[in-house]
């Protein structure tokens, strides 16, 4: 049976905590409880309850039936090297990453599991951690003699691989059966295809596994750069054949992906210059939809991640490693993530003049191909010279226009005012030449008056191309007043009875302070 894994799960049993990717509560002491709150501090994650759930645990595969009835011709499937880059992970989740593994993906495809230590200083990552390994089958540990950050750790993982597929995981996932043959599949057909498995989510408390049973959501970003997920459109599912095929992605999350050896070093691997995480995916992502790979997903390969409940640890390289992508990949286009992150014109981004040769010599396409053929699902603002920014109050001066965005529903909120802080963000908005005031750092919303009220709403903006509503309509007049046709007031800033500056639509009158504003960038 050429499907056998590297070593069988051990039968499942049922009574255990989180068999089959269920959800585990435990009942503990007032000592445990406290004991499970210092972990969480120290990992973000429930490790007290991990290391009290099965390694070996088993994972339903509820994929579709499609997806499950596949057979695969593996002798004819290249062979991998999962690479897993880990720093003071947790030894249950680190360990059961490792088992799952070598429990889910055939003995005849998987060469090997190359551990990357990036300089733990955890003490059972030590001696413990080798004596463990070294009773496993084809499980190597590498470690760095400096911290080197994510990107370099795995780089430095896939020097030492034979595999001819690169997967990359992180290491804190499970995969479900059948989760390597779907990928290994899709490269031996087509070598310039990156692709990604569906990314399940793991719950960092309850370690319950949700498996995404209906269409996965691909990659996408926002002008701040950060990354973003969203749904598949029509002209992709009118492109595919079947429920089962690939799904094409414009930029892919980052930790979970497999790739060509040689296509993944004629690409030129990852950017070196990259430091911790974040950025790294979008760069990559870009880097082979330009230079002529594709990036997908297949439905039928699944991983679950442990989302933790907050980053772990502070990636202060975050805006450093997305300037380098886009000075090097986005042309004109990445002056509107400068206007978004205006505190990333000055960041140091270090030499880029390799990577730039880099995209000469594979002779790639401009960033304004990627937008019409890539992502065309992608409103791009027009920052119209001295109409973006921020928007200032003359009336209480330190105040401009703000928007905070409920995390699960963005047209949620009123528009209000709050002290200028000049990050962008929360306090960006663009004039459009259809006379919207677009809030676009991370979705398209546009403001609005509602029928009858006196306050700033927000909803989502039309489709490019389609009919603007009128209660969406506003026009900066030359006195400084923005006025609103359809209700026929004009933004007002005022204070509340305690004092607070707020906002609200009033009755037009250019002698009022509070009525003029000013765009600043």
């Amino acid at each position: 049976d050429l499907a056998r894994p590297v070593y069988e799960k051990p039968p499942a049993d049922p009574r255990a905590p989180g068999e089959w990717g269920k959800a585990a509560r435990l009942a503990l002491s007032g000592r445990e409880r406290k004991r499970e709150e210092e972990l969480l501090e120290s990992y973000a994650i429930n490790v007290h309850l991990s290391d009290r759930i099965s390694l070996h645990r088993h994972i339903e595969d509820n994929r579709m039936a499609a997806c499950r009835a596949k057979s695969y011709s593996y002798r004819r499937l290249p062979t991998t090297s999962v690479v897993i880059a880990f720093y003071n992970e947790a030894w249950s989740t680190l360990l059961r990453t490792v088992h799952s593994v070598l429990e889910t993906s055939p003995s005849v495809l998987l060469k090997e599991i190359i551990l990357v230590d990036d300089l733990s200083d955890k003490v059972y990552l030590k001696a413990d951690l080798e004596k463990y390994i070294s009773n496993l089958k084809r499980v190597r540990l590498i470690r760095t003699n400096k911290r080197e950050g994510l990107v370099r750790a795995r780089l430095i993982g896939a020097t030492f691989a034979t595999g001819d597929v690169l997967t990359f995981l992180d290491c804190h996932c499970e995969c479900v059966s059948g989760w390597l043959e779907p990928l290994l599949e899709r490269i031996a057909e087509n070598e310039t295809v990156v692709i990604c498995p569906v990314i399940d989510t793991i719950d960092w408390n309850t370690f319950e596994f949700y498996m995404q049973t209906t269409e996965p959501m691909i990659g996408g970003f926002d002008w701040r750069l950060t990354f973003q997920w969203h749904s598949v459109p029509q002209h992709e599912r009118l492109r595919r054949k079947s429920e089962t095929d690939p799904i094409r992605s414009p930029t892919m999350a980052g930790g979970l992906f497999a790739v060509s050896k040689k296509y993944f070093e004629y690409l030129g691997t990852y950017d070196t210059g990259m430091d911790v995480w974040g950025g790294e995916n979008l760069e990559l992502s870009f880097r082979v939809w330009q230079c002529g790979g594709t990036l997908e997903i297949h439905p039928c390969s699944h991983v679950g991640h442990v989302f933790p409940k907050r980053a772990p640890y502070a990636r202060p390289n975050f805006l450093q490693n997305t300037a380098r992508a886009a000075e090097v990949w986005m042309d004109e286009f990445k002056e509107h993530f400068y206007n978004r992150n205006p505190s990333a014109r000055k960041e140091n981004y270090g030499d880029i003049s390799e990577r730039k040769l880099l995209r000469e010599r594979l002779k790639c396409k401009d960033f304004n191909w990627y937008l019409k053929n890539v992502f065309s699902e992608l409103h791009v603002p027009e920052d119209r010279p001295g109409w973006h920014g921020a928007i200032r109050s003359m009336g209480i001066s330190s105040e401009c226009l703000d928007y905070a965005l409920p995390e699960h529903n963005p047209t949620g909120a009123h528009v209000s005012l709050f002290g200028c802080h000049g990050q962008g963000g929360n306090q960006f908005f663009e004039y459009t030449s259809n006379k919207e005031i677009r809030f676009n750092s991370v979705t398209e919303l546009c403001a609005e008056v509602p029928e009858q009220k006196d306050f700033i709403g927000m909803r989502s903006c039309p489709k490019d191309g389609s009919p603007i509503p009128e209660n969406i309509i506003w026009h900066f007049k030359s006195d400084g007043t923005v006025y609103h046709p359809q209700s026929g007031k004009c933004l007002s800033a005022y204070r509340t009875t305690e004092g607070r500056p707020d906002v609200q639509m009033r009755t037009c009158n250019a002698a009022d302070k509070n009525q003029i504003w000013k765009f600043e960038k």
